[in-house]
């Protein structure tokens, strides 16, 4: 297995699950619903549904950023509103994300080795720091996923 096929597979586990830390993020939204994602049980604390909305707009700023575009997310860019409830609108986040990490997973199927070392436009990281940064960004934001459940 070379570096991106291994990059590709902790991606996979990070997202879909059969990860080594315990459950991956769509493991751990399996159950939420649309009231359950906007609830914030804590004070001054995300609520699932926009931990996803954040999750899917970086997936989808990294697909650009693979593309070649320098771009940054600020303000309701990186942290986007609900703009909608019920469950309707919760399926339709959650095919967003799903669709996002495809074009993310698929993307990064056409990233040579070689090319792991390239600068991200506009960054002062590589490809490699990104991927990775991308998988721990899942990681991260399942961890929360799961405190709020349990809130």
């Amino acid at each position: 297995m070379n570096e991106i096929d291994r990059i590709r597979d902790q991606m996979r586990r990070a997202f879909e699950g059969d990860a080594w830390h315990g459950p991956s993020l769509r493991e751990v939204l399996e159950g939420v619903d649309a009231e359950r994602a906007a609830r914030r049980p804590l004070a001054f604390v995300h609520s699932i549904w926009e931990i996803v909305l954040h999750v899917s707009a970086w997936k989808d700023a990294l697909c650009r950023r693979l593309e070649g575009t320098a771009i940054e997310l600020a303000g309701e860019e990186d942290w986007p509103p609900v703009r909608a409830g019920g469950k309707a609108a919760w399926k339709e986040t959650l095919a967003e994300l799903d669709e996002r990490h495809r074009a993310l997973y698929g993307l990064t199927a056409g990233v040579a080795n070689s090319s792991l070392l390239d600068p991200v436009p506009g960054k002062d990281h590589d490809v490699y720091f990104m991927l990775h940064g991308a998988v721990q960004h899942d990681i991260y934001h399942a961890g929360q996923i799961a405190v709020l459940r349990k809130a």
